[in-house]
């Protein structure tokens, strides 16, 4: 017991001792947030509660790893069984393994990714923009609008397209036994809502729940939430009503503002000791979210020294910032800094152009985290529908990918034949190959169809193999169908060929480190990685600040504090997003913290004059273009400029939305003003 309280403090010890009932740990940047859910979860299992009671969801696999080998360390007994502890798709592939019946579908499913959603909407020939169609489609599941009420409820021709194609796609993964990321949230939910015995049953097998990175769920994740806490209502989330920085792709920041609401009885603890930052660094944080209406409020304290005040850097223009970010970076790595402990980063993706010039001049080693992924690369894709195959040669989307790669001299109209056969006869293509060969064999040439049964023919031979020679696959694979000579003959083949070595080296050591596990397992665990859980390699870091979120870096270097690029301004932009961006940038730096703005930017074709950011005056490092006051701000009596009234004393205070409207008076004439349009004097 003293063990997991040994490095705790009040706040922490307080979170963890809170055992029943709803409770709410508000955890601000570096507060310990990891250690605090760590600890609770050890707690639970020391006061004699089951592992197998206890569920702990995370956004990433590398957190659920790092949090429960953490846990696991606290505790002086052994356990039989670890409590689950993953990331909520995880857990949706998990449940659905054991229930994807109650749907009335087999359980040996294939989960898909982006780009091969991308690709089904293609082949249902639409003239909209694809990935414009694959957004709604995710919008649609994630608020449990199904294709007939999406068809009901379109008004505008485009939405009405849209629902049309989303009601075709959702037929194509039945028909194929698909599902995609989605779906791993949504079709659990269903289930759930659906049997009410199997929903009382899972949420009393789980009798503890604990959340991470509460901030960021989104509306569908509240109410699979509510399904699996139905029965007793222990549900402990931890989150930073500060960092919700994903609203964009769904996060509902009323989750966490809003959890006293949902859950009447439950307890707020603030975690407010920040371990990571400097006082000065933590200055301007607090002073820059301070201005944000829609918050919960905390004030963030360092337990580190003062520490190097913030630096703001003008420049002319995008260049010149690059050649001294650059400079100032290879300074510091010539010094002996190590260079994960570097970062640079940014609001756009546009601006990564000219700090990677100035980075490669100054010959300064970098990577780009957040570029096109691993899994995503072609050659690599080639490899998992290949492996997919071999676990399940039912599996029509993977084999139509690879069929013809490396080609085999299958024309479209021969493939079509096949695909038009397993059609009529509601079957896979692996199903006409067994049981409707003669007619397969009638139907199109006989070279293509022995291509075809040599093709199948391989695919059987491996998985005949496949349990006494797991390690050998890759191996196998490579003699039967020569995929890295495939791509070593291409322009780019020794990039393609050097990914290729990595994955087959990724699955020999997954192997080596999991003797048990099948070759499904291997693929589910790679489908569902993210970007962060690839960072390891000794080079500095750039990245969009949301790619930064849950990162740390003792040199920190933000770019592009301007008007319209940071903040981003106009339609659909949320301005206290774009803040509470500003505080996650601000957050990641340990130490040393460099802000820098420039006159002007060649971005979309046209130099821009930019003004500088109104962040930079909100933080207090530099007069900015424009600054909104904060809450804490404005009392009776205060004095305050505005830009055509002059100076006025503030008569009375109240708010309005999120907004605060002052009543001033103006030199004898009393005006009403909202306060973003005010500065204190």
């Amino acid at each position: 017991m003293e063990k997991i309280f040994d490095q705790l403090n009040e706040a922490q010890c307080e979170a963890v001792k809170q055992v029943d009932g709803p409770i709410l740990i508000l955890a601000g940047a570096g507060s310990g947030k990891t250690k605090t859910i760590t600890s609770r979860v050890a707690w639970l299992i020391a006061n004699g509660i089951p592992s197998s009671s206890i569920l702990t969801l995370t956004f990433t696999n590398k957190a659920a790893s790092e949090m429960r080998q953490r846990a696991l360390s606290l505790l002086d007994q052994q356990i039989g069984y670890p409590p689950l502890l993953c990331t909520f798709h995880k857990f949706g592939l998990l449940f659905l393994k054991h229930h994807m019946r109650e749907l009335g579908r087999s359980n040996n499913f294939v989960i898909i990714d982006t780009d091969d959603k991308k690709r089904i909407i293609r082949t249902l020939e639409t003239d909209l923009p694809v990935p414009m169609v694959a957004a709604e489609i995710s919008r649609y599941k994630n608020n449990l609008i199904s294709p007939e009420e999406a068809i009901q409820g379109a008004q505008m021709p485009n939405y009405k397209k849209i629902a049309s194609l989303y009601m075709r796609y959702e037929a194509y993964l039945t028909q194929n036994n698909l599902v995609d990321f989605d779906d791993l949230l949504a079709l659990p939910y269903k289930i759930l809502a659906q049997n009410e015995t199997l929903c009382n049953e899972i949420s009393q097998r789980y009798r503890y729940i604990l959340v991470d990175e509460y901030q960021d769920t989104n509306n569908l994740q509240f109410k699979l939430l509510q399904k699996l806490a139905s029965t007793h209502n222990n549900l402990c989330v931890v989150g930073d009503d500060d960092q919700s920085i994903y609203g964009w792709r769904g996060a509902n920041i009323n989750n966490i503002l809003d959890f006293d609401k949902e859950f009447p009885d439950a307890k707020v603890v603030k975690l407010t000791k920040n371990y990571r930052s400097t006082s000065a660094i933590l200055k301007a944080a607090n002073e820059l979210i301070e201005h944000n209406r829609n918050r919960l409020g905390k004030e963030l304290e360092s337990t580190k020294e003062e520490g190097k005040s913030i630096e703001f850097v003008h420049f002319d223009d995008e260049n010149s910032e690059a050649r001294e970010i650059a400079a100032r970076i290879k300074k510091l790595t010539d010094s002996g800094v190590d260079p994960r402990e570097i970062a640079v980063l940014y609001r756009i993706n546009a601006l990564s152009r000219s700090i990677e010039e100035g980075l490669n001049r100054a010959g300064v080693p970098y990577k780009m985290v957040g570029g096109l992924k691993f899994y995503e690369r072609a050659e690599i894709k080639d490899i998992i529908a290949y492996l997919r195959i071999i676990t399940n040669p039912h599996d029509d989307f993977s084999l139509k990918r690879v069929i013809n790669k490396p080609k085999r001299g299958l024309g479209k109209a021969t493939l079509d034949k096949l695909t038009d056969i397993a059609y009529q006869n509601d079957c896979s293509m692996y199903r006409v190959y067994l049981d409707q060969r003669e007619r397969l064999q009638e139907s199109i040439s006989k070279k293509a169809f022995g291509t075809i049964c040599t093709f199948f023919d391989d695919i059987a031979d491996l998985r005949n193999h496949l349990e006494e020679n797991t390690y050998e696959l890759i191996d196998n694979l490579e003699e039967r169908f020569g995929i890295r000579n495939y791509y070593g003959q291409m322009p780019d083949g020794q990039e393609r060929v050097l990914n290729i070595d990595e994955f087959y080296g990724l699955y020999r050591d997954f192997v080596i480190q999991n003797p048990e596990a099948t070759l499904e397992e291997f693929l589910n665990d790679i489908t569902l990685q993210s970007d962060q859980d690839q960072i390891d390699e000794r080079s500095i870091s750039i990245m969009s600040i949301h790619a930064s979120k849950g990162l740390e870096f003792e040199h920190l270097f933000v770019i592009g504090l301007e008007e319209g690029f940071f903040p981003l301004v106009g339609d659909g932009c949320d301005i206290e997003e774009e803040r509470r961006l500003g505080y996650v940038a601000i957050t990641r730096a340990k130490k040393e913290l460099l802000l820098s703005s420039s006159s002007s930017r060649y971005y979309k074709g046209k130099r821009a004059q930019l003004q500088k950011s109104r962040f930079l005056a909100e933080c207090g490092v530099s007069k900015g273009s424009l600054k909104l006051e904060r809450t804490t701000s404005f009392k009776k009596g205060s004095l305050v400029r505005h830009k055509i009234f002059g100076v006025g004393r503030v008569l009375e205070v109240s708010k309005v939305k999120r907004e605060y409207k002052l009543k001033i008076n103006f030199g004898g004439t009393q005006r009403d003003i909202l306060a973003s349009f005010v500065e204190r004097i």
